[in-house]
């Protein structure tokens, strides 16, 4: 077996016991789930000066130059006047005066245009303390509903100066409506909002632009956004991407008890396993957790259990975490219904990061 370590910086080492994602049930306090509302860590060093523009699309620029303003204005106090306020709200001052004009961006634009880069960038220039900023997807978000309850997320979120919101979810009636709701009562409190979106059912490939469609399901919101367009080559027409062929369990569980801090587990025993773990607590099931090696790879049975793989892959992509596979490839998880349904684009994100982790973990097997 190879000793030379892997170009994802897990480092292979004799005798390591392997984890288990399923022996977890991890507990994650209030405190921590809305601490954890920072950009993911591939978009850590992410900044405005990092994004290239394309010279052919003067959108791009003008995007980075609208949003550095639109920063810049976020500063000092809080839109409201109030100060920050505790979690869950304590100390809420009453009746908080509403800013004028737009408080919230949203930025539209074709796949692979760099929307969450300039997103995470926007988080990162705001002049705040992290803890007056929070960033996650739309999922994230509701899964903080769902966990805390609609009122404490409110009370938790309102001393906020911005909320980021990636890949609204235009896709889920019942979830845009609660989340425009819950958007509202920030908007109310003084809090600026920025998203993108993604397409919605039935739309993928007719175009590249969400704006009109971001803004009608917002319904009573839509005033409070400026839509920011960004031109570029639109990527949505290439297909599921082509996933590496599975190894055999036998390499794949070789290379879990080989790799420091891999967790080994058979898949269907780990879709059963979610089912008994609240989403927002699937960050906290990686803790520690280097590389995922699974076995016996197959067919996702189910819808709920579909969205819930989907949670999943985007925590694992979030951390890069390499996925070691046996089985099925993962172009092969969701049924051909499935990805002509209305949740489609959740799958094909889904199909698209595991792939790229499984990319990521061939040189676990000791591949050069």
């Amino acid at each position: 077996m190879s000793t030379s370590s892997p170009a994802t910086g897990v480092v292979p080492t004799a005798d390591a016991a392997p984890l288990s994602l399923c022996g977890r049930e991890p507990y994650v306090p209030a405190d921590r789930l809305v601490a954890e509302m920072v950009p993911p860590p591939r978009f850590d060093s992410v900044r405005f000066a990092t994004y290239l523009p394309d010279p052919n699309q003067p959108s791009q620029t003008a995007a980075v130059r609208l949003l550095e303003d639109f920063s810049g204005g976020l500063g000092g106090a809080h839109a409201t006047g109030a100060g920050r306020r505790g979690l869950f709200g304590l100390g809420r001052s009453r009746a908080p005066k509403v800013p004028a004009g737009p408080r919230g961006v949203y930025l539209d634009g074709g796949y692979g245009v760099g929307k969450t880069h300039l997103l995470a960038s926007l988080w990162h220039a705001t002049p705040a303390e992290p803890a007056l900023k929070a960033f996650g997807t739309f999922v994230e978000l509701t899964n903080l509903v769902g966990a805390l309850g609609f009122q404490k997320t409110v009370q938790t979120l309102s001393g906020h100066r911005l909320l980021c919101i990636d890949e609204f979810e235009l896709d889920d009636p019942g979830d845009t409506v609660l989340v425009s709701t819950l958007l509202g009562k920030l908007v109310g409190a003084g809090v600026a909002l920025a998203a993108t979106s993604n397409t919605l059912p039935g739309r993928l490939g007719e175009g590249r632009f969400a704006a009109a469609d971001f803004l009608r399901e917002i319904q009573g919101l839509s005033a409070h956004f400026r839509a920011v367009r960004i031109d570029g080559e639109d990527f949505r027409h290439r297909g599921l991407p082509r996933a590496p062929e599975p190894y055999s369990d036998e390499v794949v569980t070789k290379a879990a008890y080989a790799t420091e801090g891999a967790s080994l587990d058979d898949f269907p025993h780990l879709l059963d396993h979610l089912a008994r773990v609240h989403p927002s607590r699937y960050g906290a099931l990686t803790d520690g957790v280097r590389a995922v090696c699974l076995t016996d790879v197959r067919p996702v049975p189910d819808q709920s259990t579909a969205l819930r793989l989907v949670v999943l892959a985007d925590r694992l992509y979030d951390r890069e975490i390499p996925v070691l596979t046996s089985g099925l490839p993962f172009d092969r998880l969701f049924s051909e219904e499935m990805l002509n349904g209305g949740y489609r684009k959740k799958y094909f994100r889904a199909i698209s990061r595991l792939t790229a982790l499984a990319r990521d973990a061939a040189p676990l097997t000791g591949a050069r």
